[in-house]
């Protein structure tokens, strides 16, 4: 990779269903121009048709579609300055496997408490709130710990363009640090 291309930075924008992933990481697209894609969109053919039937992914299921994230983060780091991708991330194992091979990945933990992602969950317009799934998601979350230094924690609890300024200021933190460390 040239140096050029070292510099390019992905970011995962992870956090549990209804934590606002897509909502911010559309936001941050259209303030920054960054390179934007909803990591649930590289699924293979195989999930779709499981969970469609209504049964839940297990570690193996998600193995190839993390795969195709990392490589998808490798290639948008080559042609993008900052590339934004959504995806739950909920395990240590599911990160890892995202983070190899990718210098410049780093996570965006959009962090909020289980009533407040439910009363978010529960305002959706036209969405179908299931209880059950949201405290499977928080049984399934191993919130990062100080080990991963490539996680950014961000509160969720400011409204929603508060929000998507702490990350562009975050984004903009972690890539003016790459530079200096560059030099």
């Amino acid at each position: 990779m040239s140096d050029t291309q070292s510099l390019h930075h992905v970011f995962i924008l992870m956090g549990v269903s209804g934590s606002g992933k897509s909502a911010v990481a559309s936001g941050v697209a259209q303030h920054t121009g960054a390179a934007f894609l909803d990591g649930d969109f590289l699924h293979p053919r195989a999930n779709i048709t499981k969970m469609a039937s209504g049964n839940a992914l297990n570690d193996e299921d998600r193995k190839p579609w993390l795969k195709a994230l990392n490589d998808a983060a490798f290639a948008m780091q080559r042609t993008n300055e900052v590339s934004l991708i959504v995806c739950s991330a909920l395990k240590k194992q599911y990160r890892d496997l995202l983070r190899d091979g990718n210098q410049c990945l780093h996570f965006l933990y959009l962090k909020g408490d289980y009533s407040l992602i439910e009363s978010r969950l529960k305002a959706r317009k036209g969405h179908f709130f299931k209880p059950q799934m949201l405290v499977t998601q928080f049984e399934t979350l191993e919130e990062p710990t100080k080990d991963e230094k490539d996680v950014y924690e961000i509160d969720i609890s400011a409204p929603l363009d508060a929000v998507i300024k702490q990350v562009i200021n975050t984004v903009k933190s972690v890539t003016a640090l790459s530079e200096e460390n560059k030099v």
